[in-house]
């Protein structure tokens, strides 16, 4: 009799990192909704950034939920003005550098998953510019 072939690795559902972010969703229901708009997009997993799980395109996070915030990567003038408007704070990592390409959303407005949205195309067109 031969052995059974060795069972095949789990899929990223069941992975750490995929438990952790599917935690954060139920923990809150606006990210949920964010982490539901993409979930039947092929190009979009999960990965870590910053201590936290996000969504990522192209290897690259573009949406996390950070101490009950979206955290989304945008474009510099995006983010500036939604600053400015009051719908956002520069994201601080936690090392008191701000982040200038994210934005920190803790309101209900601007909606998450069209900011969501907004950090994929940004991320998946390949985000100009450095990380802060």
């Amino acid at each position: 009799m031969t052995a059974a072939p060795p069972a095949p690795p789990a899929p990223a559902a069941a992975s750490g990192g995929s438990q952790v972010a599917a935690r954060q969703a139920a923990e809150d229901p606006r990210f949920a909704t964010v982490v539901a708009a993409f979930a039947s997009d092929p190009t979009v997993d999960r990965g870590r950034m910053f201590g936290s799980v996000g969504l990522k395109v192209n290897g690259k996070v573009f949406a996390m939920l950070v101490k009950g915030a979206l955290v989304a990567k945008l474009p510099r003038h995006r983010v500036d003005a939604l600053v400015a408007a009051g719908d956002g704070t520069y994201f601080d990592p936690g090392h008191g550098k701000l982040m200038k390409e994210w934005v920190a959303v803790s309101g209900d407005a601007p909606s998450w998953i069209d900011l969501a949205r907004e950090a994929y195309g940004f991320v998946r067109d390949g985000a100009q510019g450095g990380t802060r």
